[in-house]
């Protein structure tokens, strides 16, 4: 079998996971922390494990090897939505430095657990430089694209590019905009989900225009999420493999425009791990390997 992991859309082998078990740790942990780290309200810690539960046995049923981050103590409830601590690549494992003060130790705990289980590491992005792994999306094996953001800084990507340009990745920086400021969640993939390689869930309003036109002329087709489905994370698309996708339960438009596109989609309750904490399903999961046929 061969892998990649130079994909958003290939059929996925292998993910890591970071339980609401193992993140949100008790109803104490969330009632200290979720107001400092801007949630829009409190999870229930109850609910939360009944949801992520669910959420876990997807995988398992799409026979995804999955595993754990565990829990470790410097880490925030912030910790469930693991992509942004690391970023996966064929010549190994980028460990990222975070733009929000509060998140800050957790790609040293994603470090430790990544050397617990002898995954080899490409290198660090290290302060002054700030990168966060919802800022960055393969277009395709050989292009990333990565968002200068609040989150992710001048410094941090150019740490990414002498990473990857020696090994061939063409790097397109996204510049986006301010939106609603310095600690609002804002990714580049808030704005962008690929689901297969020609394929793009988008939200087009905060989207700048020549990156907008590099997916045209790339020949991706565009499913446009209304206004209305953009706040409900309408395009927080996870694909688990071309046009198989899992999203977050309360955006019908954007599934009905997805399933018209030929997709397949999957939902999920996720009001406590997701909408409450601005982290969809691409947020909650670090996909590793992806087949390519």
């Amino acid at each position: 079998m061969k892998v990649t992991r130079h994909s958003e859309y290939l059929k996925l082998a292998s993910v890591y996971l970071k339980s609401a078990k193992n993140s949100f740790l008790s109803e104490e942990e969330l009632s200290e922390h979720w107001e400092t780290l801007q949630y829009l309200s409190k999870p229930n810690f109850k609910k939360s494990l009944e949801e992520y539960a669910a959420f876990q046995t997807f995988f398992r049923e799409k026979n995804i090897s999955t595993c754990f981050f565990p829990i470790n103590k410097k880490t925030k409830i912030d910790s469930i939505y693991c992509r942004d601590a690391s970023i996966a690549t064929d010549f190994g494992i980028i460990i990222c430095n975070m733009g929000k003060q509060g998140r800050i130790h957790e790609p040293y705990a994603q470090l430790e657990a990544y050397k617990m289980n002898n995954v080899n590491i490409l290198g660090e992005i290290k302060f002054p430089g700030t990168l966060e792994g919802g800022d960055v999306a393969w277009l395709d094996q050989n292009t990333l694209a990565v968002g200068h953001t609040y989150r992710t800084n001048e410094e941090g990507i150019s740490q990414l590019k002498g990473l990857l340009q020696p090994q061939g990745i063409e790097i397109i920086v996204v510049e986006l905009p301010h939106y609603k400021g310095k600690n609002d969640v804002f990714h580049l993939m808030s704005i962008l989900s690929p689901v297969d390689k020609n394929l793009a869930v988008v939200y087009s309003p905060l989207m700048p225009i020549k990156f907008r036109n590099e997916l045209l002329e790339r020949g991706f087709q565009l499913v446009e999420v209304p206004e209305q489905e953009f706040d409900s994370m309408g395009c927080n698309v996870l694909a688990v493999a071309p046009r198989d996708c899992l999203m977050v339960a309360g955006n019908p438009i954007t599934r009905k425009l997805l399933e018209d596109a030929g997709a397949s989609v999957h939902i999920y309750e996720g009001n406590e791990i997701s909408v409450k904490g601005g982290g969809g399903p691409t947020c909650l999961t670090r996909p590793i390997d992806r087949i390519i046929h």
